[in-house]
């Protein structure tokens, strides 16, 4: 039987300010806080730009604090607290004009490429 898992926001923070001042400069702002199959979960603090790349999964946001933009595709949106992100695989995508305090929740899931959109059922 799995166990449940509770990630909570000031343990994943101190996680990531730890890495970070264990390590150089220019160490990625992520730390991974929980794998389960395809599911990967992560912190992660935008320093002072967002160099992301276009990942091969799919891939959720749900911002903790700060605010700014996110530039996904064509697409500028704005974000705030507690706002979901859905990015599709491959789709390039990044955070801009955040606030010095902007941190997020993601999770990569799913099939390297991404699931067909068309193969779940729809919720919303």
């Amino acid at each position: 039987m799995t166990k449940a898992k509770h990630l909570d926001v000031t343990q994943a923070r101190r996680t990531l300010s730890l890495k970070q001042a264990s390590s150089d400069e220019n160490t990625t702002p992520f730390s991974i806080l929980f794998t389960h199959g395809s599911l990967v979960v992560e912190v992660y603090q935008t320093m002072t730009s967002d160099h992301q790349k276009p990942h091969d999964h799919d891939e959720c946001y749900v911002i903790i604090e700060g605010d700014g933009n996110f530039e996904m595709g064509d697409e500028i949106i704005s974000f705030g607290p507690g706002d979901f992100l859905f990015v599709p695989a491959r789709l390039p995508h990044r955070f801009t004009d955040f606030s010095d305090t902007m941190s997020t929740w993601v999770m990569f899931y799913g099939p390297e490429g991404g699931e067909n959109a068309n193969s779940t059922k729809k919720t919303g």
